[in-house]
């Protein structure tokens, strides 16, 4: 089976049916996302205007017009001091892993980091007992950052999450704006 080359691009509006979709998957059948209930589409929509507006990226990976993934950096924490630390995410629509669109998505979403201020990126992963994430950020130059322990319960489980941090090479262009943080946003 032949599949089409991915286009890694800003997430649009029209996007967000996809995104739900791939998250409502992880949400119900996974301990990878510690939400329990999905994000209703109207909670998408202002998930990608708070990151826009913050600068932050929003990507998908479209593969034959369909979203086939996605990935996004959120401000780490709130306090105006974080400001140019990030979190990523990303999530594989389940028939699509194993295919290289997480690495394409990550290394996407680190240039794109960069380019809006971001100095750090943290991943907070969901200790599965597998390495596909963790293998995946340490291929992009993440490092161990620590674990927290049973900090989550899922399914009837607890769950431990792993850190892991890389930092970024800001370029340097003249009239580049850090990243807002929400007492910036009003």
């Amino acid at each position: 089976m032949t599949t089409a080359a991915p286009v890694i691009r800003p997430a649009a509006p029209s996007d967000l049916r996809g995104v739900a979709g791939i998250f409502t998957y992880y949400v119900r059948h996974t301990v990878i996302t510690f939400e329990e209930t999905p994000p209703s589409l109207s909670a998408w929509r202002q998930r990608l205007d708070d990151l826009t507006a913050r600068g932050l990226p929003f990507l998908v990976a479209e593969v034959s017009g369909e979203v086939a993934g996605y990935a996004y950096a959120a401000p780490w924490r709130t306090r105006p001091a974080y400001r140019h630390t990030a979190e990523n995410s990303i999530y594989l629509a389940p028939a699509r892993t194993g295919q290289g669109l997480g690495g394409a998505l990550l290394g996407a979403l680190l240039t794109a980091c960069a380019e809006s201020a971001v100095r750090q990126v943290v991943a907070v992963i969901a200790d599965m007992g597998t390495d596909a994430s963790v293998a995946l950020h340490r291929r992009h130059g993440f490092t161990d950052a620590g674990r927290l322990t049973a900090v989550g319960h899922k399914h009837g489980r607890w769950i431990d999450t792993v850190l892991m941090q890389r930092t970024l090479e800001i370029p340097s262009a003249p009239g580049k704006a850090s990243v807002p943080t929400r007492d910036d946003l009003g």
